[in-house]
């Protein structure tokens, strides 16, 4: 006899400061490995598999992310699951809902955008409380720069430059929707700097590191270290340029996934 199935997807967010990405590794903790330990506990067996839209890197957050369950033998409790899976998960993870699925549905092909932000700030030292969501850079930036050069991966282009140790059948070309410095009114806290910024960007996927290395090369033009034209000449096809600046993961966050 074929064993019965359940398929689930779950919305979940997380702070990944603490967590070495999101993918199971051995001896080091993991988001996914806490979210299978609940499960395994609420459950009361490992009848089960988990697999994310999409891995986050280590000490990278998300708003939103999406993950499905494999399920064997039998389905969900009805009463009162979610509340039970948030009370046994770890305080800097929290399942948004449970939505059941059929088994045509594939949770890698689901999104249709993906959007990720960087908060960062300059000048001052931030408080240490906001070390797991901002980065600060001591120096000086030129936030009119970056917000100029920000503008420039608006569109298709072959991103190769921004990729991570990309071979050479990487699909490296791919379109965003939209890139842009803005002041951050989307999250605030009192322990945060009097003005802080976000780097934004949207499009359907990212390559490994993608947007720490885009978010690098702006803090270097906005310190002066690079130009504009350097920006312009990433983008374009087999220029050669090998970026070394890739920013640190604690202000990135996977923002949002629109399915």
């Amino acid at each position: 006899m074929f064993d019965k199935r359940f398929y689930y997807l779950l919305k979940i967010q997380y702070l990944g400061f603490r967590y070495h990405g999101w993918q199971k590794q051995p001896d080091v903790l993991t988001v996914e490995r806490m979210v299978e330990r609940t499960f395994s506990y609420v459950l009361g067996h490992k009848n089960f598999k988990l697999l994310a839209s999409g891995r986050t890197d280590a000490k990278v957050s998300a708003n939103v992310a999406y993950v499905e369950l494999f399920l064997k033998d039998a389905p969900l409790p009805d009463d009162n699951f979610l509340e039970l899976l948030n009370s046994n998960l770890p305080q800097d993870i929290r399942c948004q809902g449970i939505t059941k699925v059929d088994k045509k549905f594939n949770v890698m092909d689901a999104p249709k955008q993906k959007e990720y932000i960087y908060l960062f700030s300059y000048g001052e030292k931030n408080h240490p409380f906001a070390a797991p969501y901002m980065v600060n850079i001591a120096a000086a930036l030129d936030i009119e720069l970056m917000k100029e050069a920000a503008q420039l991966f608006v569109g298709t282009h072959d991103f190769r430059t921004y990729a991570y140790k990309p071979n050479p059948e990487t699909k490296t070309i791919s379109t965003l929707v939209t890139s842009e410095v803005v002041t951050n009114e989307l999250y605030t806290a009192s322990f945060f700097p009097e003005q802080s910024f976000i780097f934004r960007v949207c499009g359907k996927g990212f390559k490994r590191h993608q947007v720490r290395l885009m978010m690098g090369a702006l803090f270097d033009l906005g310190q002066g270290k690079i130009d504009l034209d350097f920006i312009k000449q990433t983008l374009v096809p087999n220029n050669g340029i090998k970026l070394e600046h890739i920013a640190q993961p604690s202000g990135l966050m996977l923002h949002d996934v629109r399915m």
